[in-house]
Formats: structure tokens, sequence, C-alpha cells
């Protein structure tokens, strides 16, 4: 079993309470690790897994959990724990996971759920719309469709995102959250293979060379699963088509990480906007 057999992948530090007496990691602890594996496949999904749930009428539970373990995991050591969805029967779904240290396998296992009703905890069938995402996702299809026009046509779903986010979320008035460059930007709205809206953004124009982009809101459970970094992409692709030579935004001082790994880089000084701290950055087209 090698990484190069799962398309996702989730990275872990062990940490100290995760050891024990023998100096290694208490033999339990993989599951966990498994575990939370296995909602990082739902974010590289782009599902929000509850919403999707709800959506389903259905629930995922654990059937059976079988660990082979290879090796031994140590405190402090940086590990990879890929995950596939092998096989879907009619109410089951295989997943075999494995924790990799650099590319040597260390423990192997296999989770089977159920997909059920959530009140009666009773089987039902596997939708087939989910049993399409995971035969879609597996053989390497994208699972985002990452849509660019106008607010008459993007609007409603911008608008929804951008509420949770930064008025509901933030707690920004919404009064300076919508502003009337909102009918002539350019709007980006990323969805997922249910339908679902999941990122947002827009640019605007700022002169003859340069393109402004704000608003970039992603769904809370989708955080850090690249669907805002498609969603940049789309608008610089945008901005680059329409002639412009560079691109400017105000990043909120928790994402300028994000933007920095997207080859931005800072201009001037941190600079506060609507109570919270910001950092204009650039890049070139």
């Amino acid at each position: 079993m090698k990484k190069a057999e799962f398309r996702c992948i989730d990275r872990l530090r062990v940490r100290w309470a995760e050891v024990d007496s023998q100096k290694i990691v208490f033999n339990g602890h993989y599951l966990m690790y498994f575990d939370t594996a296995v909602a990082a496949y739902w974010r590289a999904l782009a599902m929000p897994y509850h919403d999707t749930m709800e959506r389903l009428r259905g629930d995922i539970f654990v059937r059976k959990a079988t660990v082979e373990y290879h090796g031994s995991a140590r405190y402090d050591d940086l590990c990879e724990v890929g995950v596939r969805c092998a096989r879907v029967g009619t109410s089951s779904m295989l997943f075999v996971c494995a924790l990799f240290r650099g590319e040597t396998l260390l423990v192997s296992g296999e989770l089977v759920y159920v997909f059920a009703d959530p009140a009666t905890q009773t089987s039902r069938p596997v939708p087939p719309e989910l049993r399409a995402l995971f035969e879609a996702f597996e053989d390497g299809a994208p699972v985002l469709d990452v849509r660019v026009g106008t607010w008459d046509t993007l609007g409603r779903e911008a608008q929804a995102l951008r509420t949770a986010v930064f008025v509901d979320e933030q707690q920004i008035p919404a009064e300076l959250e919508w502003d009337a460059a909102d009918a002539n930007a350019v709007h980006a709205v990323a969805y997922n293979r249910f339908g679902l809206a999941v990122a947002t953004g827009r640019w605007i124009d700022l002169d003859d060379s340069t393109a402004k982009i704000g608003r970039m809101a992603v769904a809370q459970p989708l955080r850090g699963s690249g669907v805002g970094g498609a969603v940049l992409r789309a608008l610089m692709q945008s901005a680059r088509d329409q002639g412009k030579q560079r691109v400017l935004l105000h990043a909120q001082a928790s994402a300028v990480p994000f933007y920095l790994r997207a080859g931005f880089s800072n201009e001037g000084a941190p600079f506060e906007e609507a109570g919270i701290a910001h950092q204009a950055m650039v890049q070139r087209l």
C-alpha cells in the first residue's frame, strides 16, 4: 500500500497525550486518526457533511472497523493518513485508510459505514448522487463547478454565503457588507456536485490595469479544503482575460497566509477595516 494510491491525504503531528508508556502511539488512537481523516475526505469532496446528510435525508454510521499494525508512530512524528472509498454497496461503503511516516506504511485499516435513517438507524440504500460523487472523486474528476458571471446570475448564492460568513459569523454590519459595486462587479461562485454553493468572491475595476478582488467567503466546514483557492484562481483568470495586469485585495489578517501561498505580496502597513485588521496585497497577472 502506497501514498500514491490515495487522492485524499490528511496530515497530523503526533501529540504527547497520544503516546503510551511504551513511548509509541497507543493503539486505539489510530482509529481516531482514521476517523479524523474521513472528515478531511468529506472536505475533499467539497461536501459540508451535516448539510449534505440533511439534504439526503440520512446519515452515515460505522458498522465495522479493522486495524492492522505494521509499525509504530512516535511523539512529534509528522504523519499522513490516506483515505479512499474502495467500494459502495447497496447501503454500505468501504473506506480504506493508511497512516504513513514519509513513505513508510505504519498502520492500515478498513472502515465500513452504513447509510441509514438518522432517527431509527436502520439502513437505507446509498443515494445515487452520493454514490456518483464517490466514484467521480476516486476517478480523479473535479468536485467543483466554479461559475463566473454577474450579480443577476450569481447574486442569490453569493449573498447567502456572504451573509453567513460576514454578517452572521463575523458580525460585520449588513450596511457595510452590501454596496453598489455588486451590480457591476464580476462574481465567482463555486458549486459542489450537489449544486450547493460553497464559496464566492468578486472583482471590481480600479483602473485600466488593476482589478480589486474582495468579498471572498467560504462555507465554514470547507475552509482549508481548496475551494477558496478555486474561486480565487477563477477571479484572477477572469481579470486576466479582460486585460488586467495586476490584482489588489485587502486581506483579513487571518487570511494573509492563504494569499501568500497563492503568490500575493504585502503592500504597505496593516490597517483596520470594519473593525478587523487587514493587509493590502498585490500580484501581477
